[in-house]
């Protein structure tokens, strides 16, 4: 399988990834679950790296050191803690290990903040993750993130195996082959997911808007990293250059600007940025391809830390490009993809085209513990070029525009076959799927009329299926796979048409 995927560069954000063999850590690369953006760690050195994905590169300080300093000056704080740890080993009904209540205070303590994106990896966890480092990986494809308590999906990798399985962002994984992982620790759940190539994983979801849970079977595969994808397209006589942006790993900069390069050679008239299902990835990423577009003088994001102090970030370019510029972005845009979004938007005054992103305004950074473990913990924020704070916001597109309705429906799942005078959820989305396909259910509220009925004999009838006019699993498959046939055509991207539209409207 040749798949597009966003390859989320984010130290130590492995977490979020349901990959198999590579997950990167540390100063490698791996897949987020929230498609957090590096940034610079602007500790001791502003060249250090940071990351609203995942972590920033430490410094020489590692936590050990931090609390230690913490201990001298708040011995008596501190010391309550030691004396509970010293009261249930002593005194606690049954026997006790040491590492368990330590780690178990540490993830309290984490708790406590009530952050999805401030963790603690253990030793070997952190092991079975830098032991797993490779060109590619095996899983479906997708990040995750912990979102009250759950595991939620922030996107799937374009073309990956749970894209094409209909797996979707702000979708909660309730279990793992029939094993609930309610209140199961994000890495625990990570590692259930994740699997050989040719397996299949069945997944439980909670979708919003879906009365009942959702099982989607999902088969593994390997998902070989690439990260930007150009093509050209002609528009009333222009050629419009497309840079798909799928995630912001090491390599994509180079990419981006080499592929840039050569549709300039072409002579477009205007180029598209299309990060849409990008969950983000290196900050230095995002920055070196923000080089090209915003002139220098205006801050194209801006860093704050606890202090509310503020690192401005800006350009040297000397103008901007002499042909017009549209982003395409949507809900499964984060992090990285906002951060570039937010800085075309305010400082280049480029025209956002799609829906609302994600909403992750946050910078972590991981701090070794000294004994192999890691604890991340969100360290900064970070504002778009006029100050604004998108985290669990998002930024909104200046060109507001939705795919088909077709395009949200949901896998169909027959459990009893849907017929006239039924009213359900399940109805409902059938029906949408018919209309998508060009035909007239006469209704989309979940009731089975004739008019329904009608769309899906005529459906049965043009694909070779037994007409009865009821759905049951062979016509359900049928509908689901021409809803996926159709996503898959290009001329149905109405946010890509209407990018295209806007790009030479002016």
């Amino acid at each position: 399988m040749n798949l597009k995927r966003r390859y989320l560069a984010a130290l130590l954000v492995f977490s979020m990834i349901l990959g198999g063999v590579a997950t990167y850590t540390a100063v490698q690369f791996i897949q987020t679950g929230t498609g957090q953006a590096q940034t610079q760690s602007n500790q001791e050195e502003s060249n250090k790296q940071a990351s609203t994905d995942g972590e920033a590169q430490s410094g020489d300080e590692s936590i050990g050191d931090v609390l230690d300093g913490l201990k001298e000056n708040n011995d008596g704080e501190l010391s309550k803690i030691d004396k509970a740890y010293s009261l249930i080993q002593e005194k606690y009904v049954k026997d006790t290990e040491s590492k368990e209540l330590i780690e178990g205070a540490i993830q309290g303590m984490l708790d406590t903040l009530e952050d999805p994106y401030s963790t603690y990896m253990d030793k070997e966890t952190m092991e079975q993750f830098n032991n797993s480092i490779s060109s590619s990986f095996e899983g479906i494809g997708t990040e995750v993130s912990m979102v009250d308590g759950r595991v939620t999906i922030v996107s799937p990798f374009k073309g990956s195996p749970a894209e094409e399985a209909g797996l979707k962002p702000k979708d909660q994984i309730v279990s793992v082959d029939g094993e609930s992982i309610e209140g199961m620790d994000l890495y625990d759940a990570v590692l259930k997911i994740r699997g050989e190539k040719g397996t299949t994983v069945s997944l439980e979801i909670d979708r919003p808007g879906v009365e009942e849970n959702l099982t989607i079977d999902v088969k593994r595969d390997t998902i070989p990293i690439e990260t930007v994808y150009s093509e050209t397209k002609e528009v009333n006589g222009k050629k419009a250059g497309v840079l798909e942006v799928t995630s912001f790993s090491e390599n994509t900069a180079a990419d981006f600007n080499k592929k840039l390069k050569e549709l300039e050679s072409k002579n477009i008239d205007g180029l598209v940025i299309d990060v849409r299902g990008n969950p983000g990835g290196l900050f230095t990423a995002a920055q070196d391809i923000l080089e090209n577009f915003i002139p220098k003088g205006t801050p194209y994001v801006q860093i704050e830390n606890s202090d509310g102090e503020k690192k401005r970030y800006v350009s040297n370019l000397e103008e901007k490009k002499g042909y017009p510029i549209v982003v395409l972005m949507d809900e499964g845009s984060a992090s990285a993809s906002e951060i570039l979004a937010g800085a075309m938007k305010e400082a280049g005054d480029y025209e956002l085209v799609g829906t609302n992103s994600f909403g992750k305004g946050t910078v972590q950074q991981a701090l070794p513990m000294g004994d192999g473990s890691n604890l991340k913990l969100t360290i900064y924020k970070w504002l778009t070029p006029d100050g604004n704070w998108i985290h669990e916001e998002g930024i909104k597109p200046t060109v507001k525009v939705e795919l088909p309705e077709f395009y949200y429906t949901n896998p169909v799942q027959i459990d009893k076959t849907l017929e006239y005078d039924m009213n359900n959820d399940k109805i409902a989305n059938v029906q949408k799927m018919l209309e998508g396909l060009g035909y007239d259910p006469g209704r989309k509220d979940g009731y089975f009329s004739k008019e329904t009925q009608a769309a899906v004999k005529q459906f049965q009838k043009e694909n070779d299926l037994k007409v009865t006019g009821t759905i049951n699993e062979d016509t359900g498959n049928k509908l689901q796979s021409s809803v996926v046939t159709k996503v898959q055509n290009k001329e149905n991207d109405t946010q890509m048409q209407k990018a295209l539209d806007v790009l030479f409207s002016k």
